[in-house]
């Protein structure tokens, strides 16, 4: 069954996202609010399918913690699931996305240049920082929260990288709080895996972090503490020998 759904929800979305992400496409020419809101059907569809074909769902921990004024979130990264639903959790929230992806990923990456998301080059070593930060300032300023996943690539439950400094620098140099996130979709949708399994997901948001007063990397230690404490307790069949993975991108 679960290799049914999954190709059932694959197949609608091959349907789907092309004719959509060529729509989109003739919107470039709006105001940047209204290229964010031309995404809002396509996400919210995918969720459905995620839910009704797969069924996958979530359920979410600590709403309660979301200041009310752009955020910039630290999340942890497991599989694609959370590129999509966290703009659910947080409406309009925008992406720290590789330039590249918009010719690598036909239709999908020609969609996300239409979005007013934070484009960076990797490979521009501290340079990336600089554009992070410029970017996402302003992205801020605009009144969209940001999200950024700090081990900068997907990582398996129960391991985890080093913890990258570029979101907790924005947090300090525009002076919006930090908010630390952990949840448990890659045990129900693997990196680049093709089958899902159905079941329900964890997502856990944790206290805010004042930047006021701190640096980056104290902000960054705080935020990678809670969040791996959450994750031991979200899964803590996965993380009794956890093991670190070496970083192998630039800081971003």
């Amino acid at each position: 069954m679960n290799v049914l759904r999954s190709i059932l929800y694959m197949l609608l979305l091959f349907i789907v996202t092309p004719p959509y992400a060529l729509l989109m496409i003739f919107c470039f020419p709006l105001p940047h609010r209204a290229r964010r809101y031309t995404a809002v059907p396509w996400v919210f569809m995918t969720i459905w399918l995620i839910k009704h074909v797969l069924g996958i769902d979530y359920r979410v921990i600590g709403r309660e913690n979301i200041p009310n004024r752009p955020v910039v979130i630290l999340s942890k990264h497991q599989s694609a699931w959370e590129t999509v639903v966290l703009q659910q959790v947080f409406p309009l929230a925008l992406f720290v996305w590789k330039r590249e992806l918009k010719w690598q990923l036909p239709f999908f990456g020609w969609a996300l240049a239409v979005i007013p998301m934070i484009s960076i080059n990797r490979g521009a070593g501290k340079n990336a920082l600089k554009q992070l930060v410029d970017q996402g300032r302003l992205r801020l300023s605009q009144g969209y929260p940001v999200i950024i996943f700090p081990e900068g690539t997907r990582v398996a439950p129960g391991h985890h990288r080093r913890y990258k400094i570029g979101g907790a620098l924005l947090g300090v140099e525009a002076g919006a709080p930090v908010l630390p996130l952990a949840h448990n979709a890659g045990e129900f949708w693997g990196r680049n895996a093709f089958f899902k399994s159905p079941g329900t997901i964890t997502v856990s948001i944790g206290p805010a972090i004042d930047p006021t007063g701190l640096s980056a990397e104290e902000v960054n230690s705080r935020a990678e503490v809670w969040m791996e404490a959450e994750m031991a307790r979200i899964s803590p069949q996965l993380y009794r020998h956890e093991s670190t993975q070496p970083a192998d991108q630039p800081a971003a």
